[in-house]
């Protein structure tokens, strides 16, 4: 029997129908045929990206607070400064930073013969680089380690204050520790203090006045307290904090406010130095001021 003559050509044209017959099941699997479908669907599933903070920018530190508020937090004693001189004292001293849309800052000084006031301002501004994490979220979360290392108790701005110890007491305290005390209790008075007042019947001029009970003057606080303390009425979350430190060259009071706006941290640190240390610095005047001048951020910010 003849053998049937092989045909190339005839081979090439079924292996073509065998393969575009194989490409249309596979392109069937889809729904509706179109396999690019899938992807686009498992794209629209995925979470959207966490929110930005409010602020984009920072403002130039040294220029955000009012002339007026820091002339008061500076106060002279009595002898009048020079134009040169005021602009220094006033002007302010600006941080050092290498971005000023993340981070500026100013510092402020003044010497009397009642003694040394420092002015510090620290403007931070938080970017979260999580897609699931916001910028407000993250700024908090930087402001809770904060609050949680200065071991503010918890509580609002009604959060009473821890009462004072006794002269006996306090004195025995001070004995046993010697120089470079530190207290966290703005309502720790010296007993010399208030014994060399009365001795005189006035304070020293050019001294800071000493108060045997700060809560008797109440001011911004309802209930006069002047412990360290979380501040309700600042911000979005505020603390504030209160340290008298003794040390060989004298004695010093350091309050400072810490508040967040939105992904904006700001730290306000304000303290009072004294040669003389039976004359402490006033609790209650530094931690008005310092609020005054937070207060007044605060506002400008949310401008």
């Amino acid at each position: 029997m003849p053998r049937k003559p092989f045909v190339p050509g005839a081979a090439v044209v079924v292996a073509a129908a065998l393969a575009a017959g194989l490409t249309g099941c596979t392109g069937s699997s889809s729904p509706d045929g179109d396999a690019a479908d899938a992807k686009s669907g498992g794209a629209a599933t995925s979470s959207p990206a966490a929110e930005p903070g409010r602020y984009q920018t920072l403002p130039e530190a040294c220029g955000l607070p009012s002339r007026g508020v820091i002339r008061r937090m500076l106060p002279g004693d009595g002898q009048p400064l020079s134009d040169t001189e005021a602009q220094k004292v006033y002007g302010g001293q600006a941080d050092i930073t290498y971005d000023t849309d993340r981070r500026v800052g100013c510092r402020w000084t003044r010497e009397t013969t009642a003694g040394t006031r420092h002015l510090g301002l620290d403007i931070q501004r938080v970017v979260s680089y999580d897609s699931a994490v916001s910028d407000d979220d993250k700024a908090q979360a930087i402001y809770g380690k904060k609050e949680l290392a200065a071991q503010i108790p918890p509580g609002g701005a009604g959060a009473p204050s821890p009462a004072a110890p006794s002269p006996s007491a306090s004195a025995s305290k001070d004995k046993e520790k010697g120089e470079g005390v530190v207290t966290n209790d703005a309502t720790d008075k010296s007993t010399t203090g208030k014994s060399s007042a009365d001795a005189k019947g006035k304070a020293p001029s050019g001294s800071p006045s000493q108060k045997s009970d700060p809560s008797a003057d109440p001011s911004t606080d309802p209930s006069g307290s002047t412990a360290p303390r979380v501040l309700d009425d600042l911000g979005d979350a505020a603390f504030l904090n209160d340290k008298l430190v003794t040390a060989d060259s004298g004695v010093h009071r350091d309050v400072t406010v810490v508040f967040r706006t939105s992904n904006v941290i700001v730290k306000i640190t304000y303290d009072q130095w004294s040669t003389d240390k039976a004359m402490l610095p006033d609790s209650q005047e530094l931690q008005d001021k310092a609020r005054s001048l937070a207060t007044e951020l605060s506002d400008s910010l949310s401008e």
